[in-house]
């Protein structure tokens, strides 16, 4: 069984930074590329970040370019997204999700796994 599990969600001042972990089990982690997407109350899912297992190369959002780094540590079977410069646009549920693909990508489709979820707030 499949098992994502986010942690280190929570309340942050804006301009301040945070590190969201993703637990993975019961998959081949090294051979699964691995996403970040947030939720917002009200709004769809959208992508933020993506890590591919061939090459570790990474895709991200425009919105958050220069602001958040994803990566994974294969030994740990974890992906983190380190977030700096939060916004207050940047609340929302964030999750974790595996793919199949080998190269990175934001269309929910490729992800076949998804964690629970993690909340962030920013106040302004």
């Amino acid at each position: 069984q499949v098992q994502l599990v986010e942690s280190g969600g929570g309340l942050v001042q804006a301009g301040g930074s945070l590190r969201l972990s993703c637990a993975a089990s019961g998959l081949t982690f090294s051979s699964s590329t691995m996403g970040w997407f947030r939720q917002a109350p009200g709004k769809e899912r959208e992508f933020v970040a993506s890590i591919s297992w061939k090459d570790d190369r990474t895709y991200s959002a425009d919105s958050v370019k220069g602001r958040f780094t994803i990566s994974r540590d294969n030994a740990k079977n974890t992906v983190l997204l380190q977030m700096h410069s939060l916004k207050p646009e940047d609340t929302a549920a964030y999750y974790c999700a595996a793919s199949r693909f080998i190269a990175p990508g934001s269309l929910r489709a490729m992800y076949d796994y998804w964690g629970q979820g993690t909340q962030v707030t920013v106040s302004s």
